[in-house]
């Protein structure tokens, strides 16, 4: 498939309110949609088009209020549609039809949300989960052997990891597959009800095949977590192979579409040659071996391997909320509430304060967390393109992801919420999907990966950076550094801080503005805060290794809170600084302008919502700190004619939207009504206002 799509046309012309403050403002920057909207697209910019034609095809939609079979029934032909729209293969290897093509296989696939998140998820799991886990954890022969059936859907198939019992602690599953050196077979088993496989995609219906997760043993010796190719159903019957059992989910709270089941395993044998062996493999005669000496680094790696999942979820989660502010803020421009500032015309409500900030505010943050997908996209390129493939680079791309993750999905709840009360009772309405939407979303944050449990891997790798700066410096160097650390904390903490930015400032809420929507402010500020949190929990962990299993786990947990919050704060911080590093690649002045505004909105959003922090730990002053939420506003204020091309920049049209209340049907209604009222105004037969005769009678007796 080759078809391009256009950037899409405007939703309508301008309101009357929004072109005549452009027009007051002919000397403020323009935003070159076009060329920011190509920016947006990034390095996959072609295949992003490609995947959003595709979107835009009413094949691919989702029919609100289908009953879940017919759902189900629906988004399974529509994974056929990709399959022979070439929409699903460009990850796989060039000698079977696909085109090695990482990156580009997910900016693809991210897109498929904004037609029916089912679709998306349940396309995941055929080929971003099971054949991805083929492909990467198997070799040459389970690539031939399987992966032609799986990209072609001839074996839909499931990722049976999670069980009833451990979600996010996979090292903890307790399925075996332990090796009969008799039958040169493995027995895949479920010893307990707990053990079953859970909320797994594909399971109640159409999975022929499973890349089943399982502690493997031989020799009487558990070698931990590998994963097996596991046939389910016989593809004649579509019934339960003998020794496999299942349940279907039902209904769900969102993506309907998806057959979820659980699964189960009585002494179910397979070949030894099942055994997904990249990592670890299992002679004839029962002796292990692997190329990772490692248990521990070997587990890691395995899953490692998977992290797609988690790198489609961040780029899905920001394209959800940028289809929601398109449509809400478009509804914004046309739908007109209260006549506060004049007799006869009613306000539009994107020139209401807080409807700018609860709108600018998330569209700020999706512009962060749309730069920060594609940095992340391009790492997670890198390392399975080979081009950058170290130890090093599958860690930090693991703890980028894990780091991203979390916050574009929260966020994209967050701003389907907003979004639907931004909108009234209309955004209600499943018409306009932010309800439907959210619903559908709803579990990203809790899967591949619960997203708390995800910062608090980010946060062990924070204090593992963190000790490793003094691994090998000696005695004198790690005492000056603690007693610089007192000294900050006595300048911070006793005031003097806040004396000297008080006396920086003048007293005057203009400077000390201007040193807040300073980059490199902004910058000390959030990175400061970040680097104290870790140095804080460092601290407070010391010695931990040094203690009992259970006193050091107790020491932890008193410090988890603390721990989360630092890896948030500095998710956010890798947002904000690739926000920072976009506005060096835009040409266009007027743009630039238009999107620092942007990031400062963003960034001081960030210090608005921890002021407390700030304060609490002196680095910042009380005159400081009343000033941020007065700078947000008057950002608001520069921001407000710039609105809608921005979120024209996103390049969604009516089709990708699919909302009512952003195709001008407001406008147009909107429009009905004044001309309705100035005719009967201009008619001299309108009734008279009671409040008003009233306030003559009062004058007259004045």
């Amino acid at each position: 498939m080759t078809e391009l799509v256009d950037r899409p046309a405007r939703r309508g012309p301008r309101p009357a309110a929004a072109a005549a403050a452009s027009r007051a403002a002919e000397a403020q920057p323009a935003v070159d949609v076009d060329a920011l909207g190509e920016q947006l697209l990034g390095k996959w910019a072609a295949i992003r088009r490609q995947a959003r034609t595709l979107a835009a095809r009413p094949e691919l939609h989702k029919i609100e209020g289908l009953p879940h079979t017919e759902h189900r029934i629906r988004v399974s032909g529509q994974l056929k549609y990709l399959v022979e729209n070439e929409a699903v293969h460009r990850a796989f290897p060039e000698s079977l039809g696909g085109a090695d093509d990482h990156g580009g296989n997910i900016a693809g696939f991210e897109e498929l949300v904004v037609a029916d998140p089912s679709l998306q998820i349940k396309a995941g799991v055929q080929w971003g989960l099971f054949g991805s886990a083929v492909m990467h954890l198997g070799t040459a022969e389970h690539h031939a052997k399987w992966l032609p059936g799986i990209m072609s859907l001839e074996i839909p198939g499931c990722f049976a990891m999670t069980e009833t019992g451990h979600g996010s602690d996979v090292a903890s599953i307790a399925t075996t597959a332990t090796f009969d050196p008799a039958t040169d077979e493995f027995v895949v088993h479920t010893p307990f009800r707990a053990a079953w496989k859970d909320y797994i995609g594909n399971a109640a219906i159409d999975g022929l095949g499973a890349v089943v997760f399982a502690q493997l043993v031989t020799r009487d010796v558990n070698h931990g977590v590998h994963a097996f190719y596991v046939d389910l159903r016989d593809p004649e019957t579509g019934e339960f192979l003998p020794g496999i059992g299942g349940q279907d989910d039902g209904i769900k709270g969102g993506l309907n579409g998806i057959d979820n089941g659980r699964l189960h395993f009585t002494g179910v044998r397979i070949p030894r040659t099942n055994l997904l062996n990249r990592y670890g493999n299992v002679d004839s005669d029962g002796a292990y071996s692997s190329p990772i000496a490692s248990p521990g680094r070997r587990f890691f790696t395995m899953l490692g391997t998977l992290v797609q999942g988690r790198v489609s979820l961040d780029g899905a989660a920001v394209a959800a909320s940028k289809v929601a502010l398109a449509a809400a803020i478009q509804y914004a421009t046309e739908r007109r509430q209260f006549n506060a500032s004049s007799h006869t015309e009613e306000e539009v409500l994107l020139d209401y304060q807080r409807h700018q900030k609860r709108l600018f505010t998330r569209l700020a943050t999706t512009y962060a967390a749309g730069f920060a997908h594609e940095q992340l996209l391009q790492k997670f390129d890198d390392v399975f393109s080979g081009a950058h493939d170290t130890d090093e680079d599958r860690q930090d791309l693991e703890t980028l992801a894990a780091a991203l993750k979390p916050l574009s999905t929260w966020h994209a709840l967050d701003t389907l919420q907003e979004c639907r009360e931004a909108c009234g009772g209309a955004g209600f309405l499943i018409e306009n999907r932010f309800a439907s939407l959210r619903a559908d979303l709803d579990v990203y944050a809790t899967f591949e990966g619960d997203n708390t449990v995800l910062l608090q891997l980010v946060a062990k790798r924070l204090l593992a950076d963190y000790a490793k700066e003094f691994r090998s410096v000696d005695f004198g160097v790690l005492a000056r550094y603690v007693v610089g650390q007192a000294t900050g904390a006595a300048i911070h903490r006793t005031g003097l801080r806040q004396v000297a930015q008080f006396v920086a400032d003048s007293g005057s809420v203009q400077k000390a503005a201007i040193a807040l929507r300073d980059e490199e402010g902004q910058r000390a500020l959030l990175t400061d805060r970040v680097q104290t949190m870790v140095a804080e929990a460092a601290t407070a962990l010391k010695g931990t290794g040094r203690l009992s299993q259970e006193k050091g786990a107790a020491l932890f947990n008193r410090h988890q809170n603390e721990l989360i919050d630092a890896a948030q704060a500095h998710a956010e911080l890798l947002q904000w600084e690739a926000f920072t590093e976009a506005l060096g690649d835009i040409a266009d002045p007027g743009t630039r302008t238009v999107l620092t505004w942007l990031r400062d909105l963003f960034g001081l959003s960030l210090i608005e919502k921890n002021l407390s922090w700030y304060l609490m730990n002196g680095r910042l002053s009380m005159q400081r700190g009343r000033t941020v939420g007065e700078y947000i506003n008057r950002l608001l204020v520069k921001i407000r004619p710039h609105a809608l091309d921005l979120v024209d920049a996103f390049g969604y049209g009516e089709d990708h939207v699919r909302a009512a209340i952003a195709t001008g049907a407001e406008k147009e209604r909107q429009e009905e009504a004044r001309a309705y009222f100035r005719s009967l105004r201009a008619s001299g037969k309108a009734p008279v206002d009671e409040k008003l005769l009233l306030a003559r009678t009062a004058g007259n007796r004045v």
